[in-house]
């Protein structure tokens, strides 16, 4: 049976990382993961006691297609808590992760065709979910000066949309209020459509992101319970669209998914109660990040650019190796360290980068360090 030429999408290489390490522990290995952007501890506790109680009360159904209007209102809120921006909660989709929010962002947004441009190193489902919808992704070389963002004198003439990431994976970094704005200035001149995915807003080291809903309505925000909330494997996303998309993505949302999960759905409601736990998360990757910081450098591994947010960082390894993907696998054999080759992120420079993750423990931090340590030192006695 012949399958599609949108089915031709490039395998997500930190999933098979991800694989290679899970195979190591079966063997009865002890490895470090530094490779998956996951959050190593589990739902606020509020998030469960919440689904446990609703549980209860009686069986989950489907939901409307555009989420509980509880739950949206909830979102809502936390746009005037975090930003001070009064948002209409109608404007607000509940989603099946961020990633059913790029399905219909992409969907409503852009014909078959379409050119759309994102930064590179970037996260890669954005150019495969894009190139599986018949959309033309179109890379943008960003440099370590601008700390790995795209600027308004790289965007090129011809795009139907832009996708920023603030903060950034694998980078990190973030865009100020200045440089956002810019962006969007830009996109609106040219009548380009503009995608802020925002999902690592909460995890940040000093100044708070900016959201672009604080420069424009007329923007797509992406969000998700995933990272700051804890909750990767729930999938449960939202997004913010115009008001008058609204009904263009409810609609696509209603056949594509029917509602995003009930269940899901209902701890995402306890998950918004549980904030003060999701911060204590905050402070352990901020330690963590110091922990990095310190000393990756001294391990080696010092082109980096120091992340804002989220919880990863991106180092170039050129002077060390034209081949990351060679030396990721080496790494896990044998140090027992999984990290992420660069080819993910971007494909003309990925072979010469790498991610490393710090969302677990401090402990499982501090192990991997001296692990990777050991490693780099026996590397530099044979050459």
């Amino acid at each position: 049976m012949k399958t599609s030429r949108r089915s031709e999408v490039d395998p997500f290489i930190v999933m098979d990382v991800m694989e290679a390490a899970r195979a190591h522990e079966e063997a009865g290995r002890h490895i470090i993961h530094m490779e998956v952007g996951q959050p190593a501890t589990g739902a606020p506790n509020a998030a469960r006691a919440k689904l446990a109680q609703e549980m209860e009360q009686g069986p989950l159904g489907y939901t409307v297609a555009l989420g509980l209007p509880e739950l949206r209102k909830g979102i809502a809120a936390l746009y005037q808590d975090w930003y001070g921006v009064r948002l209409d909660w109608r404007r607000v989709v509940i989603t099946p992760g961020s990633s059913g929010a790029f399905i219909l962002a992409f969907t409503a947004l852009f014909d078959a065709g379409a050119k759309v441009g994102l930064g590179e190193p970037g996260y890669p489902s954005y150019r495969q979910i894009l190139s599986g919808l018949d959309i033309t992704p179109v890379g943008i070389q960003t440099q370590m000066e601008n700390r790995l963002q795209p600027v308004p004198s790289e965007i090129p003439d011809g795009l139907d949309g832009l996708i920023v990431a603030s903060p950034g994976n694998p980078s990190g970094t973030m865009l100020d209020r200045e440089a956002m704005g810019a962006l969007i200035q830009t996109c609106q001149d040219r009548g380009v459509s503009f995608i802020s995915d925002e999902i690592y807003h909460g995890i940040q080291y000093g100044t708070r992101p900016v959201t672009a809903l604080e420069l424009s309505d007329d923007v797509y925000v992406i969000n998700s319970f995933s990272k700051f909330f804890s909750m990767t494997g729930w999938r449960v996303g939202w997004m913010v669209v115009p008001e008058d998309h609204v009904r263009v993505i409810e609609r696509i949302a209603q056949n594509f998914f029917i509602c995003p999960p009930h269940a899901a759905q209902v701890a995402a409601l306890g998950a918004l109660e549980g904030r003060d736990e999701c911060q204590a998360l905050v402070d352990v990757y901020t330690e963590n990040r110091r922990l990095m910081l310190d000393e990756l450098p001294k391990i080696g591994f010092d082109r980096i650019a120091p992340p804002d947010g989220a919880f990863y960082i991106y180092a170039d390894v050129s002077e060390l190796t034209e081949d990351s993907r060679a030396l990721c696998a080496r790494i896990l054999d044998e140090a027992g360290v999984a990290v992420t080759p660069g080819l993910d992120f971007d494909p003309k420079r990925g072979h010469q980068t790498m991610r490393f993750s710090y969302a677990r423990s401090t402990e499982d931090i501090r192990e991997g360090l001296r692990r990777l340590s050991a490693f780099m030192a026996a590397e530099m006695s044979q050459k």
